[in-house]
């Protein structure tokens, strides 16, 4: 089994309105330091192995379902899970 971890985020381009939000906070609670605030998502899948190629696999997903490719950049990282 794999598990694979997913990142989701807004692309540079597109305003962030979520991340204006928190940012503007912390500013009111003096965190003046903070200069950006980016939100994303994060997704933990655990695939078992199968015949077909899990980059394919992934990739599918995403660009179907997870991630609006739009708007939105994803990577993944994959991490085989040891049965116990």
């Amino acid at each position: 089994m794999y598990k694979v971890k997913i990142f989701v985020s807004l692309k540079e381009s597109v305003l962030d309105p979520q991340g204006s939000a928190v940012q503007h906070a912390l500013h009111s609670m003096s965190y003046q330091e903070v200069k950006d605030v980016r939100i994303g998502k994060y997704m933990e899948l655990v695939i078992e192995k199968s015949e077909r190629d899990l980059d394919t696999v992934v990739k599918e997903m995403c660009e179907k379902l997870l991630a609006n490719t739009v708007i939105e950049d994803y990577r993944y990282e994959v991490e085989e899970v040891v049965a116990q």
